[in-house]
């Protein structure tokens, strides 16, 4: 089991394919993602690895956490995502891992936090139908009903569908394809749209419901020195114009 990887969205396009179909794409950048520290059996009774995503200012970081950046010998990460892996796909502490770390056609889970709604009424939080329009209904036609029982338990159950807060919560879409990996720039391309607003931080990881593909690196796609180094929102003209060429991409501002 290889650890997964950090992303921020960076917003919706599309792609054609060699039919003239265009297809729906998110545009995700891993920016600085780098190995912290990792988790062993004999010493936590676990594997995992602590992963960092784009460095931060000092000044912006508290005195504990501080120290945990020097002894990783890294710049403060404006984001630490703790992955399990097996013991056979753990990485060394600097390591940084890249856009080649998934492969083309791969299948994903990607994780984020929804946007947030605020407070909705029940039917556009849980999609109930109403009250009727007329016949004795007044003032109540988009009230959710009734709440409780009779006289036993009587009581609102716990987790009774009503208004509230509506979004904002931790969501996982499964199973998205990777359509294209443009490693020069850190970008991956993933088929659909995935939880979180434009600039939002996401996690993807394999699926859990598809075999990791024999093409896929192992333990992980680690980017070289020589690599470039990420750019600065939002995605360059460089990167569009390459994408357009190549597959007739259209970036939606």
């Amino acid at each position: 089991m290889r650890c997964g990887v950090i992303a921020r969205k960076l917003g919706m396009s599309r792609i054609f394919n060699d039919k003239g179909e265009h297809i729906p794409v998110t545009i995700l950048r891993l920016e600085d993602v780098e190995v912290l520290s990792t988790r062993s059996v004999e010493k936590d009774g676990y594997t995992a690895i602590q992963l960092g995503f784009n460095n931060k200012k000092s000044k912006n970081v508290n005195k504990p956490l501080k120290g945990f950046f020097a002894k990783a010998k890294t710049e403060p990460k404006e984001k630490i995502v703790e992955f399990r892996v097996s013991e056979n796909a753990l990485l060394n502490v600097g390591d940084k891992i890249g856009a080649n770390h998934f492969i083309s056609g791969q299948k994903i889970d990607v994780m984020g936090v929804s946007q947030g709604k605020g407070f909705a009424g029940s039917m556009k939080r849980h999609n109930f139908g109403g009250m009727q329009a007329t016949h004795g209904v007044s003032i109540s036609h988009r009230a959710h009903g009734s709440t409780g029982n009779s006289q036993d338990p009587g009581r609102t159950w716990r987790g009774k569908k009503m208004a509230g807060q509506y979004g904002n919560v931790k969501v996982t879409t499964q199973n998205l394809t990777v359509i294209k990996l443009l490693e020069d720039d850190n970008l991956i391309l993933v088929e659909g749209s995935v939880p979180g607003s434009k600039n939002g931080i996401v996690t993807l990881s394999d699926a859990v419901k598809y075999d990791l593909p024999k093409e896929a690196p192992f333990p992980a796609g680690l980017r070289t020195s020589e690599a470039s180094n990420d750019k600065s929102l939002p995605v360059s003209e460089e990167t569009v114009g390459k994408m357009s060429e190549s597959e007739g991409a259209q970036v939606e501002n």
